[in-house]
């Protein structure tokens, strides 16, 4: 009888220490405060980077309701916005249509390089423009479209040249872009800032001083047409992206972080009571029930574990059959 006293109390320490681990016995205090910590540690890391991605979709929808609200607006003379030398373009009119009267200065014409258009590697053709204002004349930059790579990739194949004499041009505005701290060759610039693409014409930019603005245009038209055209610029990209998504995914981590806790600490106090509880056991424990026809009840997906007081009680009621 000793003996099968015995037995009992070892299948129970067995089970306290939980299913495949015979040695472990349970978690201390402070090794349940350092899981506690990591849990909430990890939580709120995904909570910062769901945050990080929540901002850049508010920002990303704020950049497409400007592109929908400027892109097809009524076209204004570009004195509305720009109304001199020094002027820049305000976030809220980027993207409006303006429209230019001058000349362009063609033989300070740079090309853009690294700038590839719907996956395709190409360079945009970046031509000064002369426009006349009822004050004082500006100088800015008009972003004519783009053309393929040469033979060799290191610079443009042969480009149509704009149209000469006085022209009618609309673009829309666009804010000049900071300047690249890359180099490039004659010609070439790395990015769409007005006073880089000046400096890299022929001349530099003297011929220009005093009388630029802190804007380019991405043309849109030009009366009289020229006699050929070339790639034109597309329509502003106004995919959302997946940063909206990415943010609910962070969350769902955060929360997975602190149930993976809670899920754990069930499970080890079940166990020290001779109990197995697993996930699968709490979404389908209130599943388990007798219909009122009588059916049989389902089966648990696992049955709970014969403890040491199961097994005694069983073998006292066989001695008394």
């Amino acid at each position: 009888m000793s003996d099968g006293t015995t037995g009992a109390d070892g299948a129970g320490v067995m089970s306290a220490g939980g299913p495949g681990d015979e040695s472990r016995g349970p978690r201390t205090t402070r090794q349940w405060v350092i899981l506690a910590v990591a849990a909430v540690v990890l939580a709120a890391l995904c909570l910062v980077a769901g945050r990080w991605q929540w901002e850049r979709s508010e920002s990303r929808n704020a950049e497409i309701d400007l592109v929908k609200a400027n892109w097809s607006a009524p076209v204004v003379p570009v004195q509305e916005i720009l109304d001199g030398p020094g002027a820049v373009v305000p976030d809220s009119e980027v993207w409006q249509r303006v429209e230019l009267e001058g000349e362009y200065v063609t033989d300070a014409t740079v090309v853009l390089r690294n700038r590839p258009v719907a996956g395709r590697n190409g360079y945009h053709v970046l031509v000064p423009f002369e426009a006349r204002l009822p004050g004082e004349d500006i100088v800015i930059v008009v972003n004519r479209g783009t053309v393929p790579l040469g033979r060799d990739a290191s610079g443009p194949g042969e480009f149509p040249p704009p149209p000469s004499g006085p022209v009618r041009v609309v673009v829309s505005l666009r804010a000049d872009e900071p300047p690249s701290a890359r180099g490039s060759v004659p010609g070439q610039v790395q990015a769409i800032s007005t006073e880089q693409v000046l400096a890299a014409g022929p001349d530099g930019a003297g011929w220009a001083e005093g009388r630029t603005v802190g804007a380019y245009g991405a043309l849109r038209a030009e009366d009289p047409a020229p006699e050929a055209s070339l790639t034109t610029l597309p329509k502003p990209d106004t995919d959302p992206g997946s940063h909206l998504s990415y943010a609910f995914q962070w969350c769902i981590f955060a929360i997975g972080a602190i149930g993976g806790y809670v899920l754990l600490w069930r499970r080890e106090r079940g166990a020290l009571r001779g109990e197995s509880v697993s996930a699968g056991d709490l979404l389908l424990a209130s599943a388990d029930h007798a219909d009122a026809d009588g059916v049989r009840a389902r089966r648990p997906a696992r049955e709970r574990r014969r403890t040491a007081e199961d097994e005694e009680d069983a073998l006292i009621e066989a001695q008394l059959r």
